[in-house]
C-alpha cells in the first residue's frame, strides 16, 4: 500500500477513535460533508488541508505516522494453493467475492442459491485458508486487499479466461454505467512505465471508492466490474501484414 494511502487510513482510524464523524470534521474545517468524503476517498489532501484536519481533530502528526505504520498489512497476493482452492468450488468463490464487496450473509442468502448454513460454512473455509477472519454474528474482517494481485497464469487468471472473460466482453457497453475504450499508442519504455503506474493508481482509487460506499445499504449499491489491461500488442490481422525482416 502506498505511503499516502497508509497515512489516510491511519487518519481515518484516529478520527474514528475520537468519535469524529465526517460531518463533524466538515463543520470544524468549514467544508461540506460531501467534500470531506471525496477528499478521503480520493486522498486529495494538500499539506495545508492536512494541517487543518489534524488541528481540528487534535491529532499529532507523529502519532498519526505511528498509527499508519502500526496498521496490519493486508495480503497483496494469494498463494497458489489459496487461488486453487477458491477456484475449485464455484460457491466458495462466490462467497469470497461477496465478502470482498462487504455483502452480509443475509443478503448473500437472499440474492443467491445459498442457505445461511452454506454461507457460514464457506466463510469458515475462507477463514481457514487465511482469506478473512469470521467474527461473531457472521461479520468478517478481510485479510486480503480488495484489489489483490492475481498470480500470472495462476488459477484465478485461468478461471477468468475460461469462465468470465468472454462473458464480460459480450456486451455493447452503451448502457447506463457502462464504458468501453480501447486505445493503441506508441510510447517509450519510460512513458509506458509511467502509464502503468497511473493505471495502478486508478485501481487504488476504485478500491477506495468501494470502501467509501461500503457503509451504504446493500440495496443502494450495484456490482460494477472494472478491468484494466495493458501489454505490447498488435492485432493478428495486422501482424499478418507485417514485412518479414
Amino acid at each position: 500500500m502506498p505511503g499516502s494511502a497508509m497515512l489516510v487510513e491511519g487518519l481515518k482510524r484516529e478520527l474514528k477513535a475520537r468519535g469524529i464523524t465526517y460531518a463533524e470534521l466538515a463543520r470544524r474545517i468549514g467544508m461540506s460533508e460531501a467534500s470531506v468524503k471525496r477528499m478521503f476517498a480520493q486522498r486529495s489532501f494538500s499539506l495545508q488541508r492536512l494541517d487543518e484536519v489534524l488541528a481540528a481533530a487534535g491529532i499529532d502528526l507523529l502519532d498519526l505516522t505511528r498509527t499508519a505504520l502500526d496498521a496490519p498489512r493486508l495480503i497483496a497476493q494469494l498463494s497458489y494453493a489459496q487461488e486453487e482452492e477458491l477456484t475449485g468450488d464455484p460457491k466458495l468463490l462466490l462467497v469470497a467475492v461477496a465478502a470482498l464487496n462487504g455483502v452480509p450473509v443475509d443478503e448473500m442468502v437472499a440474492t443467491f442459491a445459498l442457505t445461511e448454513a452454506e454461507a457460514v460454512k464457506y466463510l469458515l473455509r475462507l477463514d481457514r485458508i487465511g482469506f478473512l477472519v469470521l467474527k461473531p454474528n457472521n461479520r468478517v474482517k478481510l485479510l486480503v486487499e480488495r484489489t489483490f494481485d492475481w498470480i500470472p497464469n495462476g488459477p484465478i487468471q485461468a478461471w477468468f479466461r475460461r469462465e468470465a472473460a468472454a462473458d464480460y466482453l459480450d456486451a455493447r457497453f452503451d448502457g447506463q454505467g457502462e464504458l468501453l475504450r480501447l486505445f493503441s499508442v506508441m510510447l517509450s519504455p519510460a512513458s509506458t512505465q509511467a502509464l502503468l503506474e497511473r493505471l495502478r493508481q486508478v485501481a487504488d482509487d476504485f478500491s477506495r471508492q468501494h470502501q467509501a460506499d461500503a457503509r451504504l445499504p446493500y440495496q443502494e449499491r450495484q456490482a460494477i466490474t472494472f478491468m484494466l489491461a495493458a501489454r505490447p500488442w498488435l492485432p493478428k490481422a495486422f501482424g499478418k501484414l507485417r514485412r518479414e525482416r
